[in-house]
């Protein structure tokens, strides 16, 4: 076997606030049965109580609507449901296909795949902002820093009503200083070039995920965010320093200056 070699080249920084425009669910165990009569409840910091975002939601959900909006393959179980990943069930065109697979070189495969790269994208989890806090502790919620929604379902034959309450954080919340960590390789089998021009993708799944939801309940009503207050920094990483590149207010403003973004940092690796 060939030797491989890679070598990190550089990382860019997109740290962001993330806004609930309607109530969030993202579900955590359900203790709530016994302490609150919840069925539903939301995940929480076992530290401090309070709701936050894990990255793994994130991501595994912008992933998730990228893999759709470009039409991929769903080859591959997860639990009871399937998602992309090139290579799964020992496909011989796995590691061509993960050459010219956006999807697959930013949010990574398994290790144990021989032809595989290191992943591109790392996402923090995220948590409330410290002004949210406060609001929320003022407001008396139903739950500490959240809300209770009660839906009812009802039975088509009998027509009985089968109420059930959910935990929400309440519309209006921020999860401040969220970070997206996208990493430059150059190697053999990557380019940092290439790195570079993929992260037009990554800002096609923010939009997505603004134009979608997040959490649980999202065809009720839930999980509708906005992404703000955007920061694109970079760091090469033969330097201690990140540098601040571009900001943005909205997803929106940011795609339109990614153009630029591209350019300032492809003259620093």
């Amino acid at each position: 076997m060939s030797e491989r070699k890679i070598e990190l080249k550089g990382r860019v920084f997109l740290t962001f606030d993330l806004e609930a425009v309607t109530g969030l669910h993202i579900g955590g165990s359900d203790t709530g049965v016994e302490i609150g009569g919840v069925d539903k409840t939301v995940i929480r910091d076992k530290l401090t109580n309070q709701p936050y975002i894990p990255g793994s939601a994130l991501k595994g959900k912008i992933r998730s609507l990228l893999e759709k909006y470009k039409g991929l393959k769903q080859n591959q179980r997860i639990g009871q449901g399937f998602i992309h990943s090139c290579g799964a069930n020992n496909d011989p065109n796995g590691e061509k296909e993960y050459r010219n697979c956006d999807v697959c070189q930013v949010f990574g495969v398994p290790g144990e795949r021989t032809f595989a790269t290191p992943t591109r994208l790392i996402v923090r989890d995220i948590f409330l902002d410290k002004a949210s806090k406060e609001k929320l502790e003022a407001a008396q919620t139903d739950l500490p820093y959240t809300e209770v929604k009660t839906e009812v379902s009802i039975d088509r034959v009998t027509s009985a009503a089968n109420p059930r309450q959910m935990e929400r954080v309440p519309a209006g919340a921020v999860f401040s200083r969220g970070e997206m960590v996208y990493s430059l390789y150059e190697g053999a089998e990557c380019s940092a070039q290439q790195d570079l021009a993929r992260l037009r993708v990554l800002l096609e799944g923010m939009q997505l995920l603004e134009d979608d939801y997040l959490g649980g309940l999202g065809s009720r009503g839930s999980g509708k965010v906005a992404f703000k207050n955007i920061q694109v920094n970079f760091r090469k990483e033969a330097t201690m320093e990140k540098e601040l590149i571009h900001e943005a207010a909205t997803v929106r403003d940011l795609a339109q200056g990614l153009d630029a973004i591209v350019q300032k940092v492809r003259g620093k690796i």
